[in-house]
């Protein structure tokens, strides 16, 4: 089983939560799980952990369609935080709108880390979703 030390779930879904952390009880062993229900708090607590050095999240689960700050304006915050450590960032989403593709295919080529693109609901954590050697 791939050993995590820290994973964010941002979603304002209750329900996406709660699957994403059932399902990743399968896949990955990790004792620090952090869920934020907008791109705001996730942010906030992100420089935080930079601040204090104490370690940037390997995996983030990150919907778009959110309040406050959505998935694109949390994705454009964290490409200006300057990390260096490759984060793994599954963008997950119920929209059907190809211009959301498209933009996450900017990102994706724009960007050190490893983003995947997942439609909602999720019925299955992939091995790529959380670890970059598969």
């Amino acid at each position: 089983m791939k050993k995590i030390n820290s994973l964010y779930i941002i979603d304002d879904d209750p329900i996406a939560i709660f699957g994403i952390k059932k399902m990743l009880k399968l896949k990955v062993e990790c004792n620090d799980i952090k869920a934020f229900e907008n791109g705001k708090m996730a942010l906030d607590d992100l420089k935080g952990r930079i601040e204090y050095g104490d370690g940037i999240p390997e995996v983030i689960f990150l919907d778009i369609n959110m309040p406050i700050m959505d998935g694109w304006e949390f994705l454009e915050e964290l490409l200006n935080l300057n990390i260096e450590e490759k984060v793994i960032i599954n963008v997950i989403t119920s929209s059907i709108d190809p211009s959301d593709y498209q933009k996450w295919n900017h990102f994706r080529l724009n960007s050190i880390h490893h983003l995947n693109f997942r439609n909602k609901p999720i019925y299955k954590i992939e091995a790529t979703d959380v670890n970059l050697a598969s």
